[in-house]
């Protein structure tokens, strides 16, 4: 898996030095730390399923003992009675061995315990898809702030370039004895005015990009360079709020996993319920012993075998309460439970709502501002004419650039809010990456 999904995307940064955004996502997935920790959970409920059954399965222990006698021990008879005072009862040498085997019958908690590790083990993979949901759409949004903001700084060159082109003209212009000399101080001052925003932009270039290889779980030393560009997505959604949250019911994960814990109390309830029921037990031992003094070897030692089999019967009587408030406080976690999936559905239907009410304003300023960017272009190409030619004035034409500037700032900004627009609409959701993808 790491070589298909994570090496053409290396040999793309040595070969070609760019990085798509389904590049930047399939990576993030391999390596995100996030998603690893996740991944070890889901593990961890896989392996708490094998330990419930436990409760179930046969038990089976052997041991083995060798006991050296330092100092025998003795038995004392009263003196008088034609016996010795005492007698050795303990050998040199002393071995036991034995097998258990316990199997269990009937255990309601333990089957109650089997049922509620599948329902968590469920859980662990809405948990998993809640997780993987956040990081591709961390890494999206982390990917248009890199991408607007190497945006920016074309802006702000190509505004600092016409600027340069103007102070050029205003000094011919000068020289010719058509403008004045506070038309030259003017033009070199909108250049300098526009350093700080050319640093502050290259800063928030490195910045946005530390932020988008940390979010791909890429070491920051990494180079990466973006080959894609802000653009309108393919993907449709439902823009009736009704139907949205309708969608979003059926596919959240995180509602899902809330909808889990509370099956899973309720079997927690049960489990603690069982606990009142008999347990029942078949249990077999075979064992062997043997003991010897060093005056006779080893081989010639007797190892007499025993065995035996029965049932146990356990019921709990009385706990002292013990069950009944544990069974309290599983239904008070239980309708905790409940009254937070009906919130979480409450914060779902207000999120979705919002969702699209920003998704649809981005996409009317982006109608509008791709009408505005013609305009204003056309009105600078118009205003830096007539400074030309002597019959325009300095302020009409620095008037011009800063609307042309502002038009296209907007109509970026505006893209931009759409892409994170509509990220933010498919995690509302609960659109999984690979529908989002078929869908771009």
């Amino acid at each position: 898996m790491f070589l298909v999904l994570v090496l053409p995307a290396v040999t793309a940064w040595g070969e070609t030095g760019s990085i798509s955004l389904d590049d930047a996502v399939r990576i993030g997935l391999e390596k995100s730390r996030k998603l690893e920790i996740a991944r070890l959970d889901r593990d961890m409920a896989r392996q708490k399923i094998r330990e419930t059954w436990s409760g179930v399965l046969p038990q089976v222990s052997t041991s083995f003992t060798y006991t050296r006698t330092l100092k025998p021990s003795v038995l004392l008879f009263p003196p008088g009675q034609g016996l010795p005072t005492k007698l050795e009862t303990s050998s040199d040498n002393a071995g036991h061995a034995s097998l258990d085997v316990r199997q269990p019958l009937f255990n309601m908690s333990a089957i109650a315990g089997i049922k509620a590790a599948g329902i968590v083990r469920k859980m662990s993979e809405e948990a998993y898809r809640t997780t993987e949901a956040a990081v591709v759409a961390d890494i999206k949004i982390s990917y248009f702030d890199a991408l607007i903001s190497k945006e920016q700084l074309k802006l702000i060159e190509q505004s600092i370039a016409r600027w340069e082109q103007s102070r050029k003209d205003t000094r011919a212009m000068f020289q010719q004895g058509v403008v004045a000399d506070i038309d030259t101080l003017k033009a070199f001052l909108s250049v300098e005015n526009l350093r700080p925003d050319l640093l502050q932009a290259e800063n928030r270039v490195v910045t946005t990009m530390t932020k988008l290889k940390n979010a791909m779980g890429i070491s920051a030393d990494s180079s990466v360079v973006l080959g894609g560009k802000l653009g309108l997505s393919l993907a449709t959604y439902p823009l009736d709020i009704v139907a949205a949250y309708r969608e979003a019911l059926d596919a959240r994960p995180d509602l899902r996993l809330l909808e889990l814990q509370v099956k899973a109390e309720g079997e927690k309830i049960s489990a603690v319920r069982a606990e009142g029921f008999p347990v029942i037990s078949a249990f077999g031992k075979l064992e062997s012993q043997t003991a010897f003094n060093d005056t006779i070897r080893y081989a010639d030692s007797v190892w007499p075998a025993s065995s035996s089999v029965g049932l146990q019967f356990t019921l709990p009587l009385f706990t002292g309460f013990r069950t009944s408030s544990q069974i309290e406080q599983a239904r008070i976690a239980q309708l905790q439970t409940r009254t937070r999936v009906e919130e979480l559905k409450a914060n779902i239907r207000a999120e979705v709502e919002i969702r699209i009410l920003n998704f649809r304003e981005s996409q009317k300023r982006i109608e509008v501002q791709s009408k505005t960017i013609s305009v204003a272009e056309r009105s600078y190409t118009i205003s830096l004419l007539r400074f030309r030619e002597g019959i325009g004035s300095r302020l009409e034409l620095t008037d011009a650039e800063l609307q042309l500037n502002k038009a296209k700032t907007n109509y970026l900004q505006a893209v931009y809010d759409y892409l994170v627009a509509s990220t933010q609409l498919e995690k509302a959701l609960g659109r999984s990456r690979v529908e989002v993808a078929s869908q771009g």
